[in-house]
């Protein structure tokens, strides 16, 4: 789950599995697969930021792993 804020200052938690599309319209549109839009506050690098780390957080995307420079 993610946490936002709507235009109205108001916080939403989101489940990110859901998110379908965001957009800059110029407020960022969050659209749902339900088809539901939820208008933030937050810019879209930053929602995505919030899913990125959703998802490493459940283990649905794996962390980028350093390089070995030892090999």
């Amino acid at each position: 789950m993610i946490n936002l804020t709507r235009l109205n200052q108001s916080s939403i938690t989101l489940n990110a599995i859901y998110i379908e599309r965001l957009e800059a319209i110029p407020d960022t549109v969050v659209t749902l697969t339900s088809g539901k839009k939820v208008h933030v506050l937050e810019s879209i690098d930053e929602v995505t930021g919030k899913v990125t780390d959703y998802y490493r957080e459940i283990n649905i995307l794996p962390r980028l792993q350093e390089p070995n420079l030892m090999e």
